[in-house]
């Protein structure tokens, strides 16, 4: 082990302990090579034997490092290598193992994206060994039994095709694994009706293993076969199913002989350090077969040698896995090449990117030590891991910095808070002026592509953008919509260190690159039309950032914002504001116009997840400032008398939408919408009603029809003007109002028929994706509740969902799920739980808004209430109570048949 000498050098502490942290950022092929030549040099030795349960296992090599730097790359170009020679890179050489037996590439995606689970995974492996054309009778016999117990009915050929498990082999292997068990009848002279029994067959197989019959001579020599043939088939069987898998492997003919190496990668989806459920049966998968070699890629350096973790897998410790435990943790080194065998130490677990928090801690605790322990405290390492972004560089200086700040008092954690000088020095040093000046500007910006850099840097060609693009500390996403970003680090310091370079940056240099970088922004915005609201979002983040933060006007950042409001869809902007002073509330007073509509807009968009509470208390503070222009000043009125009415704050949301409506503004219809509302809400429907034929498409005008209608129980109208609320939505292109829309007509119709309903809730749910409106999700949520009024089961939703519409702060959600309650209530005939449901709405109406509700809540069992709201229905008061009654009448008796 390799003493730090620059550490050892920078303390006159002789106790004090340094080691030379290292990793090898190349030879990944190396790696690969040594791995497969000694696991080959192993399996083929006279003392090895598959069904050795205790051994220690060296069939693993791990690739780790932070996302995005190439392990999922490096994972597929290492099945193609392997694969088909021609795919080897040149660089790569010449494979070091000999050729026979061959080699079969098995490569796994367990990222959540791809659907990955347990039961795909065995299959897949299975899959894979299908193109030898044989069956493996003791793994496909267990198999089959597995598989008729846990998909009656499904046949394996189409559940590979529905799980997209299609390769060229997999029409071949339910053939493989019927022959299997058609061959085990046929050896034991079972009669054809008993022999194409699953259970019979296994039964056979089981008393014939166990009584050494010669008959099952193919199967003998697996002797734990029987037990796992007795075993309940369930997942944890499944898992140990590995165990006769490898155990055909093993009993290969030489010609068909083949050693797989699996290919995991995604490892970091498999679960956290906490929940390890999947990762303890992928491992139990990966002791089991100990002649298949498993190469793992994924963020973290896998723990199965660590004795802590006895108990939460099932083989744990460095006795175990002698090549996964703790050797000296790796450091970066640039370009440097690795040995051609696994060095001295064997580690199996490789560096290939910057370190996960995890690994920055291991390091800290490595590289400094006193009587064995890690000089840097746990709280200290934290911080530092925190600001490193998992750059070994950073921790390196952190560490330099430690060891200088020591000689005269203890560190503190504040000392950490800090940006590098050596780090702009070692990113500036070889680059050229342009790619500075580029690197600079670009710095202001979460992430960019070649033309918003180059117009950032107020440049007029892109070959200096492009030679930085191609720099290590840039990193490449090229599925996201700008692919570059600077390392995190990287940025802070060139933000924020001091700058000695003799071509550093002035103040106004600065602001001149954040108008530049600003104007770009703008620029493609409103030159993409066509670019969606990704592109719109990516651009109000970063526009609004640097518009707060330098002190730049609104510009488009205006029109940006009403683009954003108009579509309800509400994604995260993720930007707190950067004023000055505090508000009302004891927070950040927004200080500039630019602050107030980062504050607007996020209220906007965490009101989605927050009590509209909070939502009312940012707007006001924002209202107050008067910092905003008028029309995005009438925007924050607007949707602070819209959370105002969701709370029941009835007088302050009149005010506020009669401010927007005299004002005749771009949000004037939907103010004159939300007055209609706040008639139909005290009960006033002929007013509402009046009101509403003059709101046109603009004022929401046939969705407003619909709420109207469905409180006098006339579902069909109500349905069909939601309808042609969702109709005129698309042909408008505004996906909230689409969703709305279509959750309000799930509702209503969930009342009428409840198999029609079945169709509408699905499709409400899927005009939700992508889109973040809570409100419509309880409306979704609370017709499904309608739809199985009188079931079973209905009681326990109903009280998680009244959880969930109290922590929204929605009033509306609240009482149309009272109202889904005493629907069910009355149904199923429980008097006792329909008044405890009328109370509830009482106290709801308490404001003298949704008084009705109670009416309606009382029509459905038939009865009066004791002291009427004051309602004006459109119709007469009997006809709107029969109305109700006949819908409860009509489930009842449906139910009844159903029954």
């Amino acid at each position: 082990m390799a003493r730090d000498l620059r550490a050892l050098f920078g303390s006159n502490d002789r106790s004090l302990g340094t080691e030379e942290v290292f990793t090898n950022r190349e030879g990944q092929w190396a790696q690969v090579a040594g791995a497969i030549a000694e696991h080959l040099a192993r399996v083929a030795a006279p003392g090895f034997d598959v069904q050795d349960l205790e051994a220690a296992r060296r069939n693993v090599l791990v690739f780790h490092g932070i996302g995005g730097v190439g392990k999922t790359t490096l994972s597929r170009k290492l099945e193609a290598a392997l694969t088909v020679a021609e795919s080897r890179p040149r660089q790569w050489g010449e494979p070091t193992w000999p050729a026979t037996p061959r080699l079969l590439p098995v490569r796994i995606d367990l990222a959540r994206s791809a659907g990955m689970d347990f039961e795909r995974l065995v299959l897949t492996l299975r899959l894979a060994l299908a193109g030898l054309d044989r069956a493996l009778p003791a793994f496909d016999l267990a198999l089959v039994r597995y598989w008729e117990h846990n998909h009656p009915g499904e046949s394996l050929e189409e559940y590979l095709r529905r799980a997209g498990l299609v390769s060229r082999f997999a029409k071949a292997l339910p053939g493989q694994v019927q022959g299997a068990l058609s061959k085990a009848a046929e050896e034991l002279a079972l009669p054809g009706v008993v022999g194409s029994a699953v259970g019979q067959v296994t039964t056979a197989v089981v008393r014939a293993v166990r009584e050494r019959r010669t008959t099952a001579r193919a199967l003998a020599g697996c002797p734990r076969l029987a037990d796992l043939l007795e075993a309940e088939p369930d997942l944890e069987a499944l898992s140990y199913y590995s165990h006769l898998l490898a155990y055909e492997i093993d009993r290969l003919p030489a010609r068909k002989a083949v050693v797989p190496v699996v290919l995991l990668d995604g490892w970091e989806d498999v679960g956290d350090r906490t929940h390890r459920e999947l990762e303890r049966l992928i491992q139990r998968v990966v002791w089991l077969l100990p002649n298949v070699l498993f190469i793992i890629t994924g963020r973290s350096r896998l723990q199965w040698a660590d004795d802590a973790l006895q108990g939460q897998l099932d083989y744990t410790g460095p006795a175990a896995w002698p090549q996964l435990a703790a050797h000296i943790p790796a450091t970066r080194t640039p370009r440097a090449v690795a040995p051609a065998g696994m060095g001295p130490a064997a580690d199996r677990q490789v560096l290939i990117g910057d370190f996960s928090p995890e690994d920055c801690d291991d390091y800290l605790a490595r590289r400094l030590t006193a009587d064995g322990r890690p000089l840097i405290g746990d709280e200290l390492r934290q911080v530092i891991t925190a600001r490193s972004h998992g750059l070994p560089l950073f921790l390196d200086l952190a560490v330099m910095r430690f060891l200088e700040i020591r000689r005269t008092r203890t560190p503190e954690a504040a000392d950490f808070d800090h940006d590098f000088p050596a780090l702009v020095a070692r990113t500036l040093q070889d680059l050229t002026p342009d790619e500075r000046h580029v690197l600079r500007a670009v710095s202001l910006l979460d992430a960019f592509d070649i033309a918003l850099a180059t117009a950032t840097a107020g440049m007029t060609h892109q070959a200096a953008a492009l030679r930085l693009a191609e720099r290590p500390f840039v990193r490449e996403n090229q599925l996201a919509l700008w692919p570059y970003h600077l390392h995190g680090v990287v940025r802070s310091a060139i933000r924020r260190a001091d700058d000695h370079t003799d071509d550093r940056w002035s103040d106004q240099d600065w602001a001149r690159a954040a108008a530049r970088a600003f104007d770009a922004l703008g620029d493609q915005w409103t030159s993409s039309p066509d670019g969606g609201r990704r592109l719109l979002v990516a651009c109000l983040r970063q526009g609004l950032t640097l518009a707060r933060d330098h002190r730049l006007g609104l510009g488009w950042l205006s029109e940006a914002a009403w683009a954003y409001v108009s579509d309800s869809v509400w994604e995260p902007l993720v930007l707190r504001p950067a004023g000055t002073g505090e508000d009302r509330n004891g927070g950040q007073q927004p200080a500039t116009a630019a602050d107030a509509l980062v504050e607007t807009l996020n209220a906007l968009a965490r009101r989605q997840h927050e009590h509209r509470s909070r939502t009312v208390q940012r707007l006001a503070a924002v209202v107050d400032t008067h910092l905003l222009p008028e029309d995005l000043h009438h925007l924050a009125v607007y949707y602070l008398a819209k959370a105002q009415r969701d709370l029941g704050h009835r007088a302050g949301s009149r005010h506020g939408m009669q401010i927007v409506a005299d004002g005749a503004g771009r949000l004037a219809p939907a103010a004159r919408r939300g007055l209609v509302h706040l008639a139909r809400l005290a009960g006033d429907f002929p007013a509402a009603h009046t009101a509403a034929q003059g709101l046109g498409w603009k004022g929401r005008q046939h969705r407003v029809e619909g709420d109207i209608l469905w409180p006098h129980g006339d579902m069909r109208r109500a349905a069909d003007a939601y309808l042609a609320a969702r109709t005129q939505a698309e042909q408008h292109g505004v996906a909230g109002e689409r969703a709305t829309s279509q959750a309000q007509r799930a509702f209503t119709l969930a009342f009428t028929d409840p198999q029609v309903a079945d169709d509408e809730i699905d499709l409400a749910e899927q005009l939700l994706t992508g889109l973040d409106l809570r409100a419509t999700t309880l409306t979704v949520r609370t017709a499904s509740i309608v739809r199985d009024a009188g079931a079973d089961g209905v009681d326990d939703r109903l009280e998680i969902l009244r959880t969930e519409a109290r922590t929204a702060g929605i009033v509306a959600a609240q009482a149309a799920l009272e109202l889904a309650a005493a629907f069910h209530h009355a149904v199923r005939g429980d008097d006792a739980a329909l008044a405890a449901v009328q109370a509830r709405l009482r106290d709801l109406a308490r404001t003298g808004d949704y008084a009705y509700y109670t009416d309606i809540a009382h029509y459905m069992a038939g009865l009066t209430p004791d002291t009427p709201s004051d309602v004006h229905w459109l119709d007469d008061e009997e006809a709107v109570r029969t109305t109700w009654r006949a819908l409860v009448t009509a489930r009842q008796g449906g139910d009844e048949r159903a029954r």
